[in-house]
């Protein structure tokens, strides 16, 4: 009889043990959801965390927008009564990065109009209407001329898109012109078809569930790190509804565990383009190493540690070991490429026909953003990004593409203005 009360007792005391851990797990979790954007719909201003006030805040916001939306250096350029274009003005051409970009800006900002024109001049010139490429854009355009310099698909175009999309769905509704949910869905849709006939696939390799480089049959093997955006994919799984919501959040949860692969090195550095492993993916055009297109990463990386937060113990080393090794190099004067080891790379990738390198302020703005991760502490590189102006470097380089869409992107961050925008009346 004794043996049974000794058992009893110690099974009551496991199941109370058992409910202690679930109940602390359960608060945990409780807790989690309470400081993540998606579930308080609260976006903390690290401007104003730094010091600076409301009104300052807000003039440094209204006037990255006009200097790259209607300012003398602007890049967005309207065509007649309903249509616009983004440029990369340095390369004369319209691409779907940029233009994706402008759409986010404009539906983030509450530009409607905007993001209208950029649309409807996007899918006229750009999407194909037929063929294997059916649903798909053409990455990139001469303007002037709208000669496609090339018929092939950039995958972060459409990963933007559709994103860009679904988010002037929720903020506006379909009914005000454009029917947004169904311009999404003619690219999901399209994207859901593509069985590898013609040489396109769709531009999430379904096998690893990671987005690829580009859809075409020689691309579809490998990725650039700057295209995982998990926070997207999250949107995708919420509000694209078109069957593939779990695919969509194993899409995100891969994303987060391959950017721990990618970002491994003791700088947090990548490479601009990499196998499905994180390892480097070499290129005919260029060896790997830190270049322009890394500079997104911890951006992106930022947007979901702050919408989501499914990460943040990973997220918060990454910025530790970015920030420290960036300010390592002079947080004044840092270069814009690496080798991933964090030493200077012998062949330095041109931008605008100008090889070299210099303190970017695409690269500035990124590494700002980064400070939403809690380990710049001074937020020395926020009053960096303050302090700096989207204007011609000394030797009268200028960039208001790409380092310009970049230091928006990063303002609208670090103010509390890059947000999930939800449907009407949904918490």
């Amino acid at each position: 009889m004794k043996k049974y009360a000794v058992l009893l007792c110690a099974l009551s005391m496991f199941c109370f043990t058992h409910t202690l851990i679930a109940q602390k797990q359960k608060a945990k979790k409780s807790n989690k959801a309470t400081t993540d954007a998606f579930y308080t719909g609260t976006y903390p201003n690290l401007f104003k965390q730094a010091g600076y006030n409301q009104t300052d805040i807000d003039s440094k916001l209204a006037k990255a927008y006009h200097d790259v939306f209607e300012g003398p250096d602007k890049v967005y350029f309207e065509v007649g009564d309903s249509m616009a274009y983004v440029s990369d003005v340095k390369n004369h051409d319209a691409r779907t990065e940029g233009l994706s970009y402008g759409m986010m800006i404009a539906v983030q900002l509450n530009k409607k109009d905007v993001f209208d024109r950029i649309w409807r001049w996007t899918k006229k010139y750009l999407q194909h209407q037929d063929g294997p490429r059916q649903g798909y854009f053409a990455w990139s355009i001469e303007p002037k001329t709208l000669k496609k310099n090339s018929d092939g698909t950039a995958s972060d175009g459409e990963l933007y898109f559709v994103t860009d999309l679904l988010f002037a769905a929720n903020r506006w509704g379909n009914n005000t012109g454009i029917d947004y949910y169904h311009e999404a869905r003619i690219i999901l849709d399209a994207m859901w078809s593509k069985d590898g006939t013609g040489g396109i696939y769709n531009i999430l390799n379904t096998t690893y569930k990671q987005i690829t480089f580009t859809p075409e049959e020689k691309n579809y093997g490998w990725t650039d790190p700057s295209y995982h955006l998990p926070a997207f994919f999250e949107i995708w799984a919420m509000y694209a509804k078109d069957g593939h919501e779990q695919f969509y959040k194993d899409c995100a949860d891969t994303s987060r565990a391959f950017l721990h692969r990618a970002c491994k090195a003791a700088t947090a550095l990548n490479y601009d383009y990499t196998e499905f492993s994180g390892e480097a993916h070499s290129t005919p055009w260029m060896p790997p190493a830190f270049r322009f297109d890394s500079w997104r990463v911890p951006m992106n990386i930022t947007m979901d540690y702050v919408w989501f937060g499914k990460d943040k113990e990973w997220q918060q080393d990454y910025a530790k070991r970015f920030q420290s090794f960036l300010r390592s190099k002079g947080i004044d004067k840092f270069d814009d490429q690496f080798n991933i080891d964090g030493s200077a790379p012998e062949f330095i990738l041109p931008a605008g026909g100008i090889k070299k390198l210099r303190h970017s302020l695409g690269l500035v703005a990124t590494s700002a953003a980064a400070s939403y991760m809690g380990q710049d502490k001074n937020f020395d590189f926020v009053h960096a990004l303050w302090n700096a102006k989207l204007e011609p470097y000394e030797d009268g380089y200028f960039d208001p593409y790409y380092d310009g869409l970049l230091y928006l992107f990063s303002i609208m961050h670090l103010s509390g203005n890059y947000k999930i925008i939800k449907p009407a009346g949904s918490n």
